[in-house]
């Protein structure tokens, strides 16, 4: 009795692990779009993309918004990774056998 309770304690505790890691990455990717975007506007205001606007932009703010751009593809391409690493069976249709 005592190794089933210790194996689900084991098993629930990887769950958590997995769904913070997987939560973490999306709150990342979340947060730099943004900043991206509605956070560090060009001097007319405007949200979103910058377009036209990329060449008014001063270099502090247009290195400030790379910065986060990179930040947000890093998180982007590590959850990638962590998902094709985690469910890697499951995309090449491999079980693993008992």
């Amino acid at each position: 009795m005592k190794n089933g309770k210790t194996r689900n304690i084991k098993s629930s505790f990887w769950k958590a692990l997995n769904i913070f890691i997987i939560t973490n990455f999306l709150l990342e990717i979340f947060y730099g779009a943004y900043q991206i975007f509605f956070v560090l506007l060009p001097p007319d205001g405007k949200k979103g993309p910058l377009m036209s606007k990329a060449s008014s932009v001063s270099p502090e703010l247009m290195t400030k918004r790379r910065l986060f751009a990179i930040e947000t593809w890093v998180a982007f391409s590590g959850l990638g990774i962590y998902l094709a690493a985690l469910y890697k069976d499951k995309l090449t249709g491999k079980s693993k056998k008992k």
